[in-house]
């Protein structure tokens, strides 16, 4: 039974996991600290988290003024899940753009195929829970004309 117990005390953040975001624009940086499985930011694997056939969970912090780039996953729903601070999220579908803020403990489901962002206009830094729901996530998409759609990852 320990290794499906993930404990705080045990964990890290890992600014590495979309570092390549970052190093293209610092408004991109973000930290996840993963608790099962890696989720879809194309860490490989993380001995150190509960295994999961179904979803992975993990939180992340997004520091104020930064971002989660719109961004669009095909086979998975996401959750975010607002511990502290607020974010503005931000979902597009067929050109239909929708806007709202999510403040703590709010909470939003998005299904598959519909492009998704955050950005943290506060002064604060954010902290949400993040889970996935698919055995396998792939790793995200970018809209065409965005700056990271061109960035080609091993």
């Amino acid at each position: 039974m320990q290794a499906r117990i993930a404990r705080y005390q045990s964990r890290s953040y890992d600014w590495d996991a979309l570092k390549f975001q970052a190093d293209f624009d610092p408004k991109y940086r973000r930290a996840q600290m993963r608790y099962m499985g890696t989720g879809a930011t194309g860490v490989g694997a993380d001995a150190n988290t509960v295994p999961s056939d179904s979803f992975t969970f993990s939180t992340m912090v997004l520091p104020a003024q930064c971002e989660g780039p719109l961004h669009l996953h095909d086979d998975v729903e996401e959750v975010f899940f607002i511990l502290r601070g607020k974010i503005l999220l931000t979902l597009e579908e067929n050109g239909e753009r929708f806007e709202t803020e999510l403040s703590e403990r709010d909470l939003i489901s998005i299904p598959p195929g519909i492009y998704r962002g955050l950005f943290n206009h506060g002064q604060e830094e954010a902290l949400m829970c993040v889970m996935l729901g698919s055995p396998t996530p792939r790793i995200p998409t970018y809209p065409a004309d965005h700056p990271l759609a061109r960035i080609k990852r091993n």
